[in-house]
């Protein structure tokens, strides 16, 4: 069956509305038409179904076990304990029973079945959030370091991730006439920044601060590095372009790419350059092949000078020369943290939590996670803070509040991840790929915990226990994960078998290279035991794992781009 491109769905959807009214009360089918698929996505959400159901389903000649996801935005990940309560009252109504935590500092909701969905989108709005944007052809969630409360930098940070997102977020009211039942727009809007086909595809911000590369900013289509002055105010940000993690196998064309930093700007600068880099994919991105329609691609089919002048033409400034920074790791600290004097809230303090891919439950193994939280959400009198490698920050405690805290965390095994057995475990990321992802090619977060099990013996027997090194696991090579930057990680390739890739490392500058095609787990496993074997016995002080395979010529860079070029005085990527 020949389907509308989905250029041609964009134009016709006035302005993100398509049919989608319509089709949320067709009940002869749980699903939605292809166009309205589509344009869902803008709204927040994704058709899925069930795949582990599809094969049976298929012989009792039903149609598929269709659901949908939903995802949070939420710039800068900052959650209110009442927003938690309301999103954890909406995973157990309408969900399945779970929240997890995304690689882009949100929130995603799994298994609301169409029915359900407009009661869980208007259940969304009461709690004070919504869904606009956090998929589709637009800005996406724009992250910012993980926890405001650290320092009085990092809270304007936050407050320049909120600013971002308002900014870029589409002026259609779409969303408020589908599920918010607002009677419709007399005239439909114009979108004086997207245009009237959006963008060629998603478009991503992050905002870091050194020396944190948490929100790995080098993966986003525009990152802004946070710089200070010698006063230790913000000055400005070095702007860099054209990062992205998707990749296809078996097409040399598609593949990941870190952003190249091109210079800086000043605060009352940052909207206009930002504006400038989405203008110029709008009209110079590929509208034809999707799966070449990221800025990474525009940028190196036209060349990063032009590009840069483009946007330096479009701002109606030049940017000046980029300023030193330095990136210690792209990592989450666990445990405990206080609150910098900065940020005049001296005195309370942060807890971080790792979780299991994010994955918020009560889980059947006896670790009640979703009930913990819901406890402790019911007596803390802080926010929660979410991370971009899937944790969660229980922010602002009072000093006097902690023993409860740690009571219930223990209470509830919260703090299970935290102490795991392997510092490589604790970190670990992975994306959801089956059951419900449709572009999964083999198991991800359901297979994570197993490996991880079988890799433990191999970093015991080599004293490598306690050595940090970054894991990744995606279920298919588009990369939520952030596969690519990691020091060893496992892309899907098919049922039971990966990509080894290895050599990115732990600041998110430099990418990873494949090692090992089409794997099985005793493959990646026998390839990974020499290697770690020659790490622990000829490592220098400090080298880390993917640092060390560069060095001894184990991996090189491939010939895309691959690491960040950084300026004499920072040091080497």
């Amino acid at each position: 069956m020949s389907h509308p491109s989905v250029e041609k769905i964009k134009l016709e959807s006035r302005r993100l509305r398509g049919t989608l009214a319509e089709g949320l009360v067709d009940a002869s089918t749980g699903s939605l038409s292809f166009e309205d698929q589509r344009t869902i996505k803008f709204h927040g959400s994704y058709q899925q179904d069930d795949r582990d159901l599809r094969d049976e389903r298929r012989r009792q000649k039903l149609e598929p076990a269709h659901q949908f996801m939903v995802r949070i935005r939420a710039p800068g990940g900052v959650f209110s304990t009442s927003q938690w309560l309301a999103l954890d009252r909406i995973a157990t109504a309408h969900g399945s029973h779970s929240l997890r935590v995304t690689t882009r500092q949100t929130f995603q909701l799994h298994g609301i079945i169409k029915r359900e969905l407009k009661a869980a989108m208007q259940a969304i709005h009461a709690s004070g959030l919504d869904t606009i944007s956090a998929c589709g052809d637009v800005n996406r969630n724009v992250l910012g370091a993980s926890n405001p409360l650290l320092s009085g930098l990092h809270a304007q940070v936050h407050d320049w991730a909120q600013r971002l997102s308002a900014h870029f977020k589409p002026k259609s009211q779409a969303y408020y006439e589908v599920w918010l039942d607002q009677p419709p727009a007399e005239t439909i809007e114009d979108e004086p920044l997207y245009g009237d086909a959006y963008l060629p595809r998603k478009f991503k911000i992050a905002v870091a601060v050194p020396p944190l590369n948490d929100v790995d900013v080098f993966a986003n289509d525009v990152g802004l590095i946070a710089i200070v002055d010698e006063r230790g105010h913000l000055a400005g940000f070095n702007v860099a372009i054209g990062g992205s993690m998707g990749a296809s196998h078996g097409i040399p064309s598609h593949y990941p790419r870190v952003a190249n930093v091109i210079g800086f700007v000043t605060p009352d600068q940052v909207f206009a350059i930002c504006e400038a880099a989405v203008t110029v994919q709008r009209d110079l991105g590929d509208r034809v092949d999707r799966k070449h329609a990221r800025f990474k691609y525009t940028i190196d089919d036209h060349g990063s000078a032009k590009i840069q002048a483009l946007m330096e033409e479009r701002a109606g400034f030049k940017l000046q020369p980029a300023r030193p920074y330095h990136f210690d790791h792209n990592g989450d600290r666990f445990g405990w943290v206080e609150a910098e004097a900065s940020t005049g809230k001296a005195g309370l303090w942060h807890l971080t939590l790792s979780l299991p891919s994010g994955r918020i439950a009560d889980f059947p193994d006896g670790r009640p996670l979703l009930t913990g939280m819901r406890e402790i959400a019911g007596i803390h009198k802080g926010h929660f803070r979410m991370t971009c490698n899937q944790n969660l920050i229980i922010a602002g405690v009072m000093p006097e509040d902690r023993a409860l805290i740690d009571a219930l965390v223990a209470q509830y095994r919260l703090d299970r991840e935290n102490k795991a057995p392997t510092a490589l475990a604790r970190a670990a990321i992975s994306c959801v790929a089956l059951p419900t992802c449709a572009l999964a090619m083999a198991e991800s977060e359901r297979y994570l915990p197993g490996f991880l099990k079988q890799l433990e013996p191999l970093l015991d027997k080599h004293g490598l226990r306690e050595t940090p090194i970054l894991f990744r696991m995606s279920g298919c090579p588009n990369g939520c994960s952030r596969p690519y930057l990691a020091e060893i990680a496992l892309v899907g390739k098919a049922p039971g078998r990966y990509n080894l890739m290895l050599g990115g490392d732990h600041r998110g500058q430099r990418m990873n290279t494949p090692y090992l095609d089409n794997a099985t787990e005793a493959d990646i496993l026998a390839a990974l035991d020499p290697l770690l074997a020659r790490y622990a016995a000829e490592r220098q002080p400090g080298e880390r794992f993917g640092d060390f395979l560069h060095r001894t010529g184990v991996v090189a860079l491939p010939s895309y781009p691959t690491h960040v070029r950084v300026a004499p005085d920072e040091g080497a990527a």
